[in-house]
């Protein structure tokens, strides 16, 4: 999938914007661009996209319950979710 996309998402909630609005949701690289991550996708699956919209969470401190007083940081996360165009499908197995 190259540097860009990561991995596609596989959640329940995910697999119903594919089926219901032919959205699929990819872990992409936190620098990529909208256009960037809709020519990832064009050139690895050979669909057309319509948009990307983007997610980007930061990582939140969280606190070891194994080492008395020490906290650590979640890492950041950016998600993209790709609308297609009518008649393309991205096929998952």
């Amino acid at each position: 999938m190259g540097n860009i996309l990561k991995k596609i998402c596989y959640t329940e909630k995910f697999t119903v914007l594919a089926s219901k609005y032919n959205q699929y949701v990819f872990d992409v690289d936190l620098s990529s661009t909208k256009g960037e991550i809709a020519e990832a996708v064009h050139s690895s699956f050979g669909v057309k996209v319509r948009a990307v919209n983007i997610i980007r969470r930061d990582g939140k401190t969280r606190r070891n319950k194994m080492k008395r007083g020490a906290y650590g940081v979640t890492s950041k996360r950016k998600i993209a979710i790709v609308t297609l165009k009518e008649g393309n499908k991205i096929e998952i197995i």
